[in-house]
């Protein structure tokens, strides 16, 4: 089993994602919480959904253009 105090950036993204959505299970939001860097997933996780607020923006944008609006 992975050591809880080692997360990776890869991890730490996956988690922040599953969080997102809600689908985080009880074992790995443990596992997060026992992990004790708090600002990692804070940050990854106001960056996703920067990302994700840019990315609808983009496709509002492209669905306009595409339309002749």
């Amino acid at each position: 089993m992975s050591d809880p105090k080692k997360h990776g950036l890869l991890k730490t993204a996956f988690s922040a994602l599953a969080a997102m959505f809600g689908v985080q299970s009880e074992r790995n939001r443990q596992e997060d919480f026992s992990s004790g860097t708090p600002l990692r997933y804070l940050l990854t996780g106001v960056l996703m959904v920067a990302l994700f607020v840019v990315g609808v923006i983009f496709l509002v944008r492209l669905a306009l253009m595409l339309a002749g609006a």
